[in-house]
């Protein structure tokens, strides 16, 4: 008997629309066109077939990228914003840093006794070095 394997995470699956494609995308591929082709008809008469088809994928290239890239379930271009965030908007590393109560209680226990007006102050504690 024929049976379809289903993946055990549904939240991964795209809704495709037409020709197999997300409408994310359509819609980038559809900007594709629309910026590469008229570069590509515009231009070649004025740097050539060769120097106008190479345009027009350089022109192209970036919005592919963005229409196909995809990681951790981010687009690229929110993957571009976690980069710069991390990179140079958001500070760096902070060291979990805590204050240290014994040194302060350390500290307090060789101050007392050094005071000369109050008579009624303990004395110092001899500490090993």
């Amino acid at each position: 008997m024929a049976y379809v394997n289903i993946p055990n995470d549904l939240s991964r699956i795209k809704t495709k629309v037409a020709l197999n494609l997300t409408k994310r995308q359509l819609i980038c591929f559809s900007i594709a066109a629309v910026v590469g082709v008229p570069t590509y008809l515009f231009t070649r008469l004025v740097i050539g077939n060769t120097g106008a088809m190479i345009l027009m994928i350089a022109l192209m290239l970036p919005v592919f990228f963005i229409a196909m890239y995809e990681r951790d379930g981010l687009p690229a271009e929110k993957v571009a914003r976690n980069i710069l965030n991390t990179l140079f908007l958001r500070p760096g590393a902070r060291p979990y840093k805590t204050e240290n109560f014994y040194a302060i209680l350390t500290k307090e226990d060789l101050t007392i006794g050094t005071d000369t007006k109050n008579e009624t102050a303990t004395p110092n504690r001899k500490t090993k070095k």
